[in-house]
């Protein structure tokens, strides 16, 4: 009968009421989130797990670098955003403007506009370099919780030069070849002024070890100011070893060490293929390297400086070795 709260039925129990509406909180939250990034470009979505174990965030075990079997917060998956982006307005706006690769840009829905973002989107309009719009959130984890400032570049994997092809083209080349070896170089700004001044002074090309070694991360390319896309990096599993087989094929090796003797400018077979090496910067050389370099060789300096940065000393010892040669 009416008015029976007995009845079955008749009251609901707490808890289980539905609003009417939802007061518009649906479509606000549906506001404002822009264009969905591709799905092989959401590090969560299947189609990123999907993709070639060769690309940039991959590992051949099948999950992005950085991803842990329990899940993990934004912050504790910086080996997702690695060494391959460039982060922050200032840094992409040089990054483009330096001729860096660019294997994806994104750039965040609502960000606010200054001159710099502008600057950077009238950049990639000119050279036609798609930008990808992303949420924040979503790029917070590409980046692994850097600061972003909005804009971000990821840059493809470097292509690392053959070390026998490289000694086959200064062999070849109309010039005495000229090729630079970097022991232990740990910062990546050092190995990319190297291979800048590399280029500078008609190097045929840069021997790195892929161990205890900068690799060619952003930074590094970033300093180089493009001139790695010009002259060849060449990535050698034992450096000795490459040492060995540049002596063999008639290159005088010469290390950089600031306890000889020898003067960089006039050291014995400076006008033939020269293998220059450049020691690490705080320990110098290693000891197994020296032992396998023709000669060793120093750039005068005053008692009141220890030692020069490695990239300094490279770029000094080229010079010498281009003005000899001159």
């Amino acid at each position: 009968m009416p008015g029976n709260s007995q009845r079955k039925g008749a009251v609901r129990k707490k808890g289980k009421t539905t609003p009417a509406g939802s007061g518009g909180r649906v479509r606000r939250g549906l506001e404002g989130k822009g264009p969905t990034p591709k799905a092989e470009d959401r590090p969560y979505h299947k189609a990123y797990r999907k993709r070639r174990p060769d690309e940039p965030g991959r590992t051949t075990g099948g999950k992005p670098k950085g991803s842990r079997s329990g899940g993990s917060s934004s912050r504790s998956r910086t080996a997702t955003a690695g060494s391959d982006w460039v982060i922050g307005r200032n840094p992409v706006l040089e990054a483009l403007q330096a001729g860096l690769p660019v294997r994806r840009a994104y750039v965040a829905d609502g960000v606010e506009r200054d001159d710099r973002l502008r600057d950077i989107l009238t950049f990639a309009a000119e050279h036609g370099i798609p930008l990808l719009q992303a949420t924040r959130p979503e790029l917070d984890r590409l980046t692994g919780g850097g600061v972003h400032q909005g804009v971000a570049l990821q840059l493809p994997p470097f292509e690392y030069a053959d070390a026998d092809d490289v000694l086959a083209d200064a062999l070849d080349s109309d010039t005495p070849g000229l090729v630079v070896a970097c022991d232990s170089i740990t910062d990546p700004r050092n190995l990319g002024a190297i291979i800048r001044s590399a280029a500078a002074f008609g190097a045929h090309g840069v021997v790195i070890p892929e161990r205890r070694s900068a690799q060619m991360t952003a930074a590094a390319w970033k300093t180089s100011a493009g001139a790695a896309a010009r002259v060849p990096v060449a990535q050698v599993t034992n450096l000795n070893r490459a040492l060995r087989a540049y002596a063999d094929a008639g290159f005088t090796v010469v290390g950089l060490a600031g306890g000889s003797e020898t003067d960089v400018a006039g050291f014995p077979g400076i006008d033939g293929p020269v293998l220059l090496v450049v020691g690490s910067e705080g320990e110098g050389l290693a000891r197994l390297v020296r032992e396998n370099c023709d000669v060793l060789v120093n750039i005068p300096i005053t008692s009141a400086v220890e030692s020069l940065n490695a990239s300094v000393a490279a770029a000094i010892a080229l010079y010498e070795i281009s003005r000899s040669r001159a």
